[in-house]
């Protein structure tokens, strides 16, 4: 399947604390359950379980019968051990459940969003990846605004209008009828006019950012023919040598000029797509989301 189809991921406030945000992540269906929700049954204590082995111990004890004993010692120590592995599960789930639940408002699930708000969510992910995949940006040459705190920001600033315009979107198909009297097309219009200048002004926003990877992708060439290029430059003076000592007609001058030249000519080239990457993150900083 072409990864640009797929659906996003689930996004996170990135002001959460980290163990808050790493709780939540790791746990996408308790998300799904408590947006839903559904309840999960985390009223019934796995202690119950020692309920039968008891009773049997007991029995045994009054009617002074130990051929019940022993089944019923057995019986405990298995229940003790699935008591200690149910425990466990029981608590880790009731904890995130509650996490889920106090944090409803910090994430934003694929199934909260419509299918078109998750294609142009899907998008920014895209982009933001790309970006902070670069050789350029792992080597700190675009780093202009912060990309790993300014980007996850701005995808979850993106993220939350997308859920609320889908949020939005549904209960307008609720409350507007399929067939409208006539004559009352332009009473609901302005609302429908509404939705559409909010989902206009969020897909110019996902194109910044793709046009801003764009550009760090094509700045990501440069700098790798870039490199290649300087491990050849150190070698000019040999080349040089070489054509003076092979060459001996009027060529010679300007094949040595044009090794000198090069190295300079691919580092502008590189200067500029750095400089054309950073303009393309200018433009997210001066129409912040936030």
């Amino acid at each position: 399947m072409d990864p640009r189809r797929l659906p996003p991921r689930l996004v996170i406030d990135p002001t959460l604390h980290p163990e808050v945000s790493v709780e939540l992540r790791s746990s996408p269906h308790i998300l799904r359950l408590a947006r839903s929700g559904m309840r999960v049954d985390t009223t019934k204590n796995p202690a119950v379980l020692f309920v039968i082995p008891a009773l049997l111990m007991v029995i045994a004890l009054v009617t002074d019968t130990s051929l019940l004993l022993v089944p019923g010692v057995g019986l405990g120590l298995i229940v003790l051990f699935r008591w200690m592995a149910l425990d466990g599960t029981y608590r880790s789930t009731r904890r995130r459940i509650q996490a889920a639940r106090a944090h409803a408002n910090h994430y934003v699930l694929p199934e909260d969003l419509d299918y078109p708000c998750q294609m142009l969510l899907r998008r920014a992910q895209n982009a933001v990846d790309a970006i902070l995949g670069s050789r350029v940006h792992r080597d700190g040459l675009i780093d202009s605004i912060d990309n790993r705190v300014s980007l996850p920001e701005e995808v979850w600033q993106i993220a939350q209008r997308l859920r609320k315009l889908s949020s939005m979107h549904a209960d307008q198909g609720k409350i507007i009828p399929r067939e409208l009297p006539p004559g009352m097309e332009d009473a609901f219009k302005p609302y429908t006019t509404a939705l559409d200048a909010a989902w206009t002004s969020l897909s110019h926003r996902v194109r910044h950012l793709e046009k801003y990877a764009k550009q760090v992708i094509k700045a990501d060439k440069v700098y790798h023919a870039h490199r290649r290029l300087e491990s050849l430059a150190a070698k000019t003076p040999e080349y040089q040598e070489l054509i003076a000592d092979t060459v001996r007609d009027a060529q010679a001058r300007e094949h040595i000029r044009e090794l000198a030249d090069q190295a300079a000519h691919v580092r502008k080239l590189f200067e500029e797509s750095i400089t054309q990457a950073r303009l393309a993150a200018g433009e997210l900083i001066r129409t912040p989301l936030t």
